[in-house]
């Protein structure tokens, strides 16, 4: 059994027991989330899709971690101008581990 679920404005693919990276949101590492826009549920090959979400189904999980991701560099130049801009930038993220679908 599968589902697909929107957050972050993002899709993921979720089966039970799946670890993924989202988009950072509220809570502290231990505590439960609750995704309830689930676009696709199939189990064993019965496939339910919703119009845009399926209004029965969702999806439990507990945050794992909050963090940051890998640093990256943002370099701007032009040349012949002295124009050098340098900024750097970590994005946030939330580690879930996806316990159940329900429905």
């Amino acid at each position: 059994m599968y589902a697909v679920i929107e957050t972050g404005g993002k899709q993921y693919r979720v089966q039970e027991g799946d670890t993924l990276f989202i988009e950072k949101i509220a809570g502290n590492e231990g505590d439960s989330v609750n995704f309830d826009k689930v676009l696709l549920v199939s189990d064993n090959g019965d496939v339910k899709v919703g119009n845009p979400f399926i209004g029965d189904v969702t999806v439990d999980g507990s945050i794992v971690e909050q963090g940051k991701g890998k640093k990256i560099i943002v370099y701007k130049y032009k040349a012949k101008k002295d124009y050098r801009r340098k900024q750097g930038h970590r994005q946030p993220y939330t580690k879930v581990k996806i316990e159940k679908i329900n429905g």
